[in-house]
């Protein structure tokens, strides 16, 4: 398929740069495959029935940005993308030169770091010292924002670009469908019986790369690591007995539940993906996608066709932009049916 297809005309003025007032406040867009409606984000649980099973990502967002200099003294900026031990990461970095391996890296901080190797695009970071580097980007990194939001992180930033179930330290990107819960309105949709569940997808910062091929197959994904909990696979395998929807909250859900499910076989535990969700991708477990909404020709604009149907998304874009509905991170929701299209014809067996 050629990238023109997943294209739109946004108004800038549309990207929203700061959360809404109170978080919550968004705007919901109800995308069935029919008439569009309009709604506020607080009537999510009109929308779900009891025994339904609404699956959010509980990844935190690291301080991920750290400034400073190489021994030469030329400025750098290193974004950490992964973290594979207490005092190794995969990072990327910005400077005039790139360092040479056995290269020092000194940061804001007094924090000190040996460029160990190139992994791919990756700089592979050893930190010196006995603090772990969670502590190190606690006390020393920048929170860091989409390129899309063109100011520098506040005092705000650093707890509405977290979800109140953010638990696992390991984004460099929030699941921002996340962001529009309260404890309330979790709290209101347990008591109206839906089974709240759990699973982690470290967002890397591979989210907000361009597609920059015209053929979208050419495309290569980048692979994020995800744990999917035993009790998870349970509670799915029992809601889809009794005919319940599972509801993923975000892109970051779904991609880990479809990941898992690949082979016909839901299976907990933990893993990569690289997977490239695209129109005529079979979808095994979710039923129901909670999202903001996407950028232009990119991956996630075309997982959400591929859900929901290209025609679909694209009347719900035109519809969202002369609605005014705010855009991206900070913006607002729109919820979305599998088309029938979509639906895969192969049995699903669990394994928790």
């Amino acid at each position: 398929m050629h990238i023109s297809e997943f294209d739109y005309d946004l108004p800038e003025a549309l990207i929203a740069q700061h959360p809404p007032t109170e978080r919550g406040g968004s705007r919901l867009l109800s995308v069935p495959q029919g008439a569009l409606s309009d709604h506020r984000f607080t009537d999510l649980p009109s929308f779900l029935q009891a025994g339904d099973v609404l699956v959010m990502n509980d990844t935190r967002v690291m301080k991920a940005r750290l400034f400073g200099e190489k021994a030469s003294g030329g400025k750098i900026e290193a974004l950490v993308e992964r973290v594979l031990d207490s005092h190794t990461v995969l990072a990327h970095i910005r400077s005039s030169k790139s360092p040479k391996v056995g290269s020092h890296l000194h940061f804001q901080g007094g924090w000190q770091a040996e460029m160990q190797q190139r992994v791919g695009e990756l700089f592979q970071l050893r930190f010196a010292g006995e603090e772990d580097i969670y502590h190190i980007l606690e006390q020393s990194g920048r929170l860091p924002l989409p390129p899309y939001i063109e100011r520098t992180p506040d005092g705000d930033d650093e707890s509405r670009y977290q979800t109140v179930f953010a638990r696992e330290q390991g984004a460099v990107a929030a699941p921002t469908a996340g962001l529009h819960f309260t404890e309330a309105l979790l709290a209101q949709l347990a008591a109206q019986g839906v089974k709240l569940c759990w699973i982690t997808l470290h967002v890397g910062a591979g989210t907000f790369q361009p597609v920059r091929v015209e053929d979208i197959t050419q495309h290569h994904m980048h692979s994020e690591c995800y744990h999917i909990p035993s009790e998870t696979v349970a509670t799915i395998a029992e809601a889809k007995q009794a005919g319940k929807r599972v509801i993923a909250v975000g892109t970051t859900s779904l991609r880990a539940l479809e990941s898992a499910a690949r082979d016909g076989v839901l299976c907990s535990g933990r893993s990569e993906t690289d997977i490239f969700i695209t129109p005529g991708f079979g979808f095994r477990v979710v039923d129901t996608l909670l999202t903001n909404f996407h950028l232009p020709k990119s991956t996630l604009l075309m997982l959400v066709s591929a859900f929901a149907g290209i025609s679909t998304i694209r009347q719900a874009y035109q519809h969202a932009v002369a609605a005014e509905y705010r855009f991206f991170s900070y913006g607002d929701a729109m919820l979305l049916q599998r088309c029938a299209d979509a639906a895969h014809p192969d049995c699903l067996q669990y394994r928790p």
